[in-house]
């Protein structure tokens, strides 16, 4: 089982690499007591059987650099395939300032080749490779050293099983001519906006059933601060304060040290120093923020407005789309994307791309009346009404 701990291992396994068409990539990493992830263990596997070609890099090691890593993934002959690339690619993205293309995602090609909603890695190996994926060392430390055996074999078993996943979806994306799907679902993933998070923007992630325009921003203004104190010192956001605390002190709006230490959902460590102190200023922005830079609320779909006898029939032409195309529903609309059509949208992604041809198109005709919705035994099949 190869180990890589110094740069010039790396130059050597990259080099090796190139001559490849694909190679496969997963990452371990710490996330419980940061914002940003810690990079513990990358993996690799070139083509080949078994723990041939396969590798594991040690970032940690003092006499690493992840450069010729880089330099691989920006090599654009030589295709880099995860599983459900999203988080190693935001890790890629801030440590390296790089993302790898090109890229395969085997998580959102198995949702396209009939494998259903939840494509997990474990169950793309044991239907595809027929074996069985140990996750015992799952959750172990990973920053700590020396690794376990039991540690580096399940770590390699995430890359050299990937290969084989990767040649059978790609061959069954390249049959049935939707490879091009794929790779219109892979662009976001490739856009480096999709990996920032800015301060100001922190607030919508914060759920609130009050649509009052100063609450709103208090909350812009205290999630602003817990963003930028979160980033700053390195800690979950979650540490700083929870949502719960936020939206009490939207409520509260404390102007002192005294009526801080009042807030019940408040944890000990931010009702003094510097997070008190942010907190504070925070509350007196939102109370002193102009009107006419006060957050409004995004406009919310009024029930009145969605037909529910389309929006039911709607759905039941996504499960029979669903079904005749063998791509995860999730993937084609969600149920406010139904609703919205039901009301009127338009401007959906559900209605561009290969989902207009999916289920775009005749979603539009049901909803003009061209084409209804007939049962044929277990079938659910659409009829056209046009005169």
């Amino acid at each position: 089982m190869k180990t890589l701990t110094k740069t010039s291992e790396l130059e050597d396994f990259c080099r090796q690499a190139r001559e490849h068409a694909y190679v496969t990539v997963d990452t371990e990493f710490l996330r419980e007591r940061t914002y940003y992830s810690k990079l513990c263990l990358v993996q690799m596997a070139m083509p080949g059987e078994g723990d041939e070609g396969a590798a594991l890099i040690d970032p940690l090691a003092g006499e690493m650099s992840l450069a010729p890593l880089y330099e691989l993934f920006r090599d654009e002959d030589v295709v880099k395939v995860f599983h459900a690339a999203r988080q190693d690619l935001e890790i890629f993205c801030h440590e390296g300032g790089v993302l790898p293309q090109p890229l395969f995602d085997t998580q959102v090609a198995a949702m396209v080749c009939g494998f259903g909603d939840q494509a997990g890695y474990e169950t793309l190996v044991r239907k595809i490779v027929r074996k069985q994926v140990d996750k015992g060392s799952r959750f172990t430390d990973w920053a700590r050293r020396p690794l376990s055996e039991a540690q580096k074999a399940y770590a390699l078993a995430d890359v050299t099983h990937l290969r084989q996943v990767y040649e059978f979806l790609a061959a069954r994306l390249e049959e049935s001519g939707r490879t091009g799907w794929v790779e219109e679902e892979i662009d976001a993933l490739l856009d480096p906006e999709t990996y920032v998070v800015r301060p100001e923007e922190a607030w919508k992630r914060v759920k609130t059933r009050t649509s009052s325009p100063r609450f709103l921003a208090m909350v812009r203004e205290l999630a602003r601060f817990r963003e930028e104190y979160a980033q700053a010192h390195n800690v979950p956001r979650n540490r700083v304060f929870k949502d719960e605390a936020l939206l009490e002190l939207a409520s509260t709006r404390p102007k002192n040290i005294q009526e801080l230490g009042r807030t019940r959902l408040l944890m000990r460590e931010a009702r003094k120093g510097p997070i008190a102190e942010g907190i504070l200023q925070a509350v007196r922005a939102g109370l002193e923020a102009d009107p006419d830079t006060l957050v409004m609320p995004e406009r919310r779909r009024d029930r009145a407005q969605v037909n529910p006898a389309l929006a039911d029939l709607l759905r039941v032409l996504l499960k029979a789309r669903t079904e005749s195309s063998g791509v995860a529903s999730k993937l084609i609309a969600s149920a406010a994307d139904l609703d919205a059509i039901a009301a009127g949208e338009r401007d959906l992604p559900a209605l561009r791309g290969w989902r207009r041809e999916v289920f775009g198109e005749e979603a539009l005709k049901l909803c003009n009346g061209e084409i209804g919705i007939r049962v044929e035994g277990h079938r659910v099949v659409t009829v056209s009404l046009g005169g």
